[in-house]
């Protein structure tokens, strides 16, 4: 038999799933993050996965891993000491950046601009020029580099990046650069522009490159220290990473460019949404990932995350193609507090984290978190994580009533819904962002909830957003290790144009095009996948002539054999400025940088599929239980998910309890048992709700 193993690190659990290719069965395991060496989590939960089904760990095929090592590295400010090689005369274009400044009309006062990540003292120029043809007409002074270069080693730098200006054009001073580098500064990891993004705008390109070799030596030492483990504990496996754009790459290539990483764990969860819209029989979703730090939302049409362009950690946004997720402070650590200047309730973005938690894990955690209001108002059963964690019902009162009394409410159950309360806000406020502000209404759309506490806050989100239905996944709390286990290999090539449609034909954007899909193509079949198993998506940065931004539109690269190629991408790009900004210009239209990926075939894992039961769920009963719901206490029915079947429907109010999550079904809502282990979630007046 064959067994991937899917495992998602985040900032308070790391999640394994491990699945049997020929009968879809999972076996999942949930244990604390080890931020000191996300290894050591990783290697007792593949441990503990493989004894829960029964197999030696070497039976293990591939190790599909989505980290957060990469976006770490930047949150804490951990990286290497970057230096930086530059063109002469753009010394500061770090310095410089963009003229933009987040917040209210205050900002600019308000607002500490955040450092580089390499220094200016850390920054050389060299003297060499070429043109945005990629024409020379300086040619590259190597002493000059020599020199430069020696000056960054008696600073001690740690990493070396490469971006000269046009280099996107023409590679080949950078690529002589480093090739003296690798003479001046042995051992130093050297991270090239033209390589990394051969893009226009010379700030972009740069920060960009800086990123890259600023994570590179973490991520290069944890995936090495990781095979390492891995070997030594006798899994004899591929080790893939999942990228920020939802696909996968070898170690290697991670290694290599881990600035494609930084949203390697939100982009599992989309990818694991995806897969279980499509088993329940729904295209277009909202995705609502909520785990112990944060919340993850993000928008899929017809199985298609939306893509973006930029890539935001904290202050730093780079040019990196990622799955378009926003990101709030809202997970089940979040801290609850009372500003003594408002005297208002506020909850997040501050996070007890895995240490101590909050305080109902009774690990010396004393503030109040949304765990703990959930614990409060019963919605919590008394473990965590398959009796991993367990749950100090005294000590979460205690912890929320300090909020009930800075606030003056009566009853800390009152306290605890106000955080409940509080908390879906700040989601839905994201989930507005990626629908409603895109131009999308999320009635038209499937809310898909899953991380360890989304299905807690799934039913309240939808009344909220009016998503029906909400769409509660097998396996919730481990969904983002299920996306790392069912996606597949894929890589992408760019280049930049900059060619207005009057100058194009298209044969050359044929070209151009195929010539990008060759070199991605590289990369695959590299990694051993057969040529004939691989497919290709094109797409283009277009814009109006004369403005400062793009817009990504999707290629039909047989359309550029039938002579209306270029129409019709001038008609879908028309259409989609329309849509994002309600107005079309006459300006001639531009094509910016043409785009080719290529993709793996997808894994054969065969679907979950349940008994058929019947309507009635009462096999699946454990007990009966008082939850707060609305300002009053009522009676709950606690079922057991392992024990529902297909077609059952679980009317509200009720509490579904599994291993790794614990689903909330509000009053006049209920929830259908999809045969492919999926719950739908509906209003009970939605004549939909009885069958799927």
């Amino acid at each position: 038999m064959a067994f991937r193993l899917g495992v998602d690190v985040g900032g308070t659990f790391t999640d394994i799933l491990l699945i049997n290719e020929e009968t879809g069965k999972t076996h999942r395991y949930k244990t604390s993050s080890t931020p000191e060496d996300q290894s050591i989590a990783v290697l007792h939960g593949i441990e503990q996965a493989c004894k829960a089904a029964g197999i030696a760990m070497s039976e293990v095929r591939e190790v599909l891993h989505g980290t957060t090592v990469a976006t770490n590295a930047i949150l804490e400010h951990k990286g290497a000491r970057v230096g930086l090689v530059t063109t002469k005369g753009f010394r500061q274009v770090l310095q410089i950046a963009r003229s933009f400044v987040p917040g209210g009309l205050a900002g600019w006062i308000i607002w500490p601009k955040p450092e580089p990540l390499a220094d200016l003292e850390d920054t050389v120029e060299v003297i060499g020029r070429v043109t945005t043809s990629g024409q020379v007409i300086t040619a590259l002074d190597e002493a000059d580099v020599r020199i430069q270069l020696r000056k960054l080693k008696k600073k001690g730098i740690e990493a070396l990046s490469i971006s000269l200006i046009n280099s996107y054009a023409n590679g080949e001073h950078e690529q002589r650069i480093a090739e003296i580098a690798a003479e001046e500064l042995p051992g130093i990891p050297v991270s090239r522009s033209s390589i990394v993004l051969p893009e226009l705008r010379e700030y972009e390109r740069t920060i960009t490159t800086v990123a890259n070799a600023y994570v590179q030596g973490q991520v290069s030492r944890y995936v090495g220290n990781l095979e390492s483990k891995l070997g030594e504990a006798g899994v004899d496996a591929q080790l893939s990473i999942l990228r920020s754009d939802g696909g996968l790459v070898s170690g290697r290539v991670a290694s290599g460019n881990p600035v494609s990483l930084l949203l390697s764990g939100p982009a599992g969860g989309v990818t694991g949404a995806v897969w279980a819209a499509e088993q329940a029989g729904f295209s277009d979703l909202l995705t609502f990932d909520m785990g112990g730090t944060s919340t993850d939302v993000a928008l899929v049409q017809n199985l298609t995350p939306r893509i973006g362009r930029e890539t935001t950690v904290g202050d730093l946004t780079v040019r990196a193609t990622s799955v378009d997720v926003r990101t709030v402070g809202a997970g089940g650590g979040s801290i609850a507090h009372v500003p003594q200047l408002t005297q208002a309730l506020r909850v997040g973005p501050q996070s007890a984290g895995a240490s101590p938690g909050p305080a109902s894990y009774g690990r010396g955690g004393l503030d109040p978190t949304v765990t703990d209001a959930n614990v409060v108002l019963g919605y919590l059963p008394s473990q965590l994580a398959g009796g991993e964690i367990g749950l100090d019902a005294e000590a979460a009162g205690t912890a929320v009533k300090m909020i009930a009394e800075a606030v003056g409410l009566d009853g800390v159950e009152n306290a605890a819904e106000g955080i409940i309360d509080i908390v879906n806000e700040n989601i839905y406020g994201a989930l507005k962002l990626v629908s409603t502000q895109q131009g999308f209404d999320p009635r038209d759309f499937a809310l898909v909830a899953f991380g360890g506490a989304g299905p807690l806050h799934a039913n309240a989100l939808g009344k909220l957003t009016g998503a029906w239905p909400v769409i509660i996944p097998p396996s919730p709390g481990v969904l983002c290790a299920y996306g790392d286990a069912t996606t597949s290999l894929r890589d992408e090539s760019a280049r930049t144009l900059v060619r207005r449609f009057s100058e194009l034909n298209d044969m050359q954007v044929r070209g151009v095009m195929e010539d990008l899909e060759a070199t991605a193509r590289e990369s695959l079949l590299a990694a051993g996948l057969d040529d004939k198993d691989l497919t290709v998506t094109y797409s283009a940065d277009l814009r109006y002539h004369g403005q400062g931004f793009e817009i990504p539109i999707t290629v039909n690269l047989d359309t550029f054999g039938q002579g209306d190629g270029l129409t019709q991408l001038r008609a879908q790009f028309d259409k989609e400025h329309e849509r994002l900004f309600a107005f079309l210009l006459d300006n001639e239209h531009e094509l910016v940088t043409a785009r080719a990926t290529v993709s793996g075939p997808r894994p054969d894992v065969a679907s979950i599929t349940l008994e058929e039961g019947g309507i009635d769920p009462s096999e699946a009963e454990r007990s009966k239980h008082t939850i707060f719901v609305d300002g009053e206490n009522i009676e709950a029915t606690i079922y057991d998910r392992n024990r529902l079947k297909a077609g059952n429907v679980v009317t509200g109010p009720a509490v579904i309890t599994e291993m790794d999550s614990t689903t909330l079904v509000l009053p006049g809502h209920s929830a259908t048992v999809h045969p492919h282990g999926s719950l739908l979630i509906r209003p009970t007046a939605d004549p939909a709700t009885a069958k799927d």
